[in-house]
Order: C-alpha cells, then structure tokens, then sequence
C-alpha cells in the first residue's frame, strides 16, 4: 500500500500512476522545450526569506478577500480544462472542494462540466474564465450563462491568439472529450493529431459538420484581432467585474488599468503558450508596481509550496491560483485530493508565516524575501 502523499509535488506522481499516458501529459506539459514550464518553479528556487523573530505568532490569520469576497486563504482555483479526464466527476469535484476549503475557483470555459451543474454543486463564490471568440455571441452567452447562474466574476485570457505548440499532445494524438457548455448550440470536437508535424484541431458545429485544422479553427474560434479597445465590448455585456489573465510586463499592466479592467492575473498560461517567456514569479513584482494599488493583482504558475505562496505575497500578489496541483489531487483522490492538496499549501503557508514572523497577511513584506537580483548586489 502506498504512503500517504505528505506535500503537493508527491500528488504529481500518483497522478500519473492514474491516468492514461495522453491525459497526463495533456496536464503536464508545456510549450516547446518546456524551459519555461521549469523555470515557473525554479524561479522560485532563487528566492530566499528573511524571516524575523520574537513576534507573537501565537495566531496567524490566513484570511484575506478578493474583489471584496472574504476567503480562507490566499489561495484559489486556477481555470483549467477538462477535469473528467482526471476524475470522473471533473469539475464538479473540484467546486466541491474549494467551497469546502472556503475559497474561489475559477472555472474554464472548457470545462467537462456545465456553466449550471458547477454552479448547482455547491454554494461557494467562483468565477468564470473566458476566451474572445470571433462569433461574439459565443462569448456573450457564456458571459450571461455564468452571470444568471451567480459567478461572481469573468476572467478574460488574453495571451492565446493561436494556441502554444505542446509537442507531446502531437506525439499523443491527444484526443478531448466534447466540451459541455457547447452543447446547446454547438458540437465541439477536439482531435489533436500529428500530421505533417502540424497540430490539426477539428471543429464540428451542430449544423456543419466540418472538420478543419489549426489555422482555420484559431480564424473560427478564438479572435487572433483581439485588442486592447476589445475589453471596453466585453464590459458592455456584463455588470460583473471583468479581469484579464495572461499579464508578464509592466507596458501591459498599464495599458490594462487605463482600459479599465477590475484586476489583473500574472500568469504566463502555465507556460503553454510561449516557451523562453520569463518565469511568473520574476515578473510579478514589476506588474505589481506598474498597477500601484489600483485593481488587484493575482498570481498564476509554479506554485508548489506554502514558502511560494508567501514569496509570490511578499512580491505584490493579493492571492495565488494554482492550477496542475489542483488536478493532481483530483486524478490521484478525486474531491478529497483538491481538498487535500489545499490544505498542504494552507498548513505550509501558515507554518512559513510563524516561522517568518508574520501573523496576519498584512504582516507580509516586501522585506521578508530576498531576490538572486539583490543578493548579487549586495555582494558587489
């Protein structure tokens, strides 16, 4: 009998003890050379913490809010696609774990369960992530489907206007179930296959059916003409607060804010998209201080331990998503799993907070962690 997994990484491994070959390198992988998968957690290897001592941490308080939602922990669900390949009961488990743990999870638009079964399956605040579609009415109804059904945000994903070249999922002939909040009004297909060393994705609408490649289904699907004025529509359709995800630099963080966006997520798509894009942890700080308090700033990629949790806080970020842990702990033990790998990054957080002299979140400094950057001048 196999040891119960004791930290976040070690759910890794049993996930891929479960599942078929295909779905665990669909989770796993990155773009390209995988260099900037390594370095979303390598960087954080760079990062040291300065803790301080005889503080009272008799009582540390985790708690903090997002867009004024009170939750547990500063620690939420990333979007991410597809959990019935990791479970059978795919999203659904997951909400259930996050409202356990009393925090917000962000459902993707290619999710296996519906808009309406996740917001069914528990009463938790979540909110929903979006892409810009060509046929904008794709895009309006998703909106107004996750806003009837009380999501309570809509984050937009701005750093795919073609989809990163995953190279295992063409060595896979990787093959996605139909995506449930199409059915409706739209039969959507995903076969990924290797072809002419190309990645052909076939789309299938309900009332056309053909196929059609890579190139074809980005001009069909996703909006490669989305722009900056584009956020201005997308806040004309809805009265919920719009963030945008996929933020690496400072130029864009600003032009963000004078669009008027409501937050924003560092995040570099789990480095699924552009391979030798900088680490999300080396970037966050100068997005950070680009927005100067005026929206919140999330953080998405590489989060593995409590210690990067308190890194990624003591460098700006209000709270942390995490995504492939998440999945992990569903494909290894389903709900119980997310709830557990939650909790590890709870527990460690809270230790890494006493340890470091810090109480409350507040307490939380920029003083507390040291970057390679500044130990190298230091010693110059």
């Amino acid at each position: 009998m196999a040891a119960e997994p004791v930290n976040v990484n070690e759910f890794e491994e049993l996930a891929r003890l479960a599942l078929p070959k295909m779905y665990y390198d669909y989770y796993r992988g990155g773009a390209e050379d995988q260099r900037t998968l390594k370095e979303n957690m390598e960087a954080f290897q760079r990062i040291t913490i300065r803790p301080r001592v005889l503080i009272d941490v008799s009582r540390i308080d985790l708690s903090t809010t997002v867009l004024g939602y009170k939750i547990s922990a500063p620690i939420m669900i990333a979007p991410t696609a597809m959990h019935k390949l990791a479970h059978p009961e795919g999203e659904v488990a997951t909400a259930r774990a996050a409202a356990a743990h009393n925090t917000i999870m962000v459902l993707s638009y290619m999710s296996t369960c519906t808009i309406e079964e996740v917001a069914s399956s528990c009463n938790a605040v979540r909110f929903f992530q979006i892409y810009m579609y060509k046929r904008r009415d794709i895009t309006a109804n998703l909106v107004q489907r996750a806003e009837r059904c009380g999501y309570k945000a809509i984050v937009l994903t701005v750093d795919t206007p073609r989809l990163g070249r995953r190279e295992a999922d063409i060595k896979n002939k990787m093959i996605a179930p139909q995506l449930k909040n199409f059915e409706a009004s739209y039969q959507l297909k995903f076969h990924l296959c290797h072809r002419k060393h190309a990645i052909f994705i076939q789309y299938v609408e309900l009332l056309q059916d053909d196929g059609s490649n890579l190139e074809a289904f980005a001009k069909d699907t996703f909006d490669a003409s989305l722009s900056w004025k584009d956020i201005g529509w997308l806040r004309s359709i809805t009265n919920l607060p719009v963030l945008i995800k996929g933020v690496v630099t400072h130029e864009d963080a600003i032009k963000a804010i004078e669009v008027g966006v409501d937050g924003i997520v560092v995040s570099n798509h789990g480095a699924r998209q552009l391979d030798y894009a900088p680490a999300t942890i080396s970037v966050l700080e100068e997005v950070v201080d680009a927005v100067k308090g005026k929206v919140p700033v999330l953080f998405d990629g590489g989060i593995r331990r409590g210690t990067d949790v308190f890194k990624a806080l003591a460098l700006g970020a209000q709270a942390v998503l995490i995504g492939r842990p998440a999945v992990y702990g569903l494909a290894a033990k389903g709900e119980y799993g997310v709830k557990t790998v939650i909790e590890m990054l709870k527990n460690e957080l809270e230790l890494t907070m006493a340890l470091s002299g810090c109480p409350a979140l507040k307490d939380i400094s920029r003083n507390h962690v040291r970057t390679q950057h500044e130990r190298r001048h230091s010693m110059l």
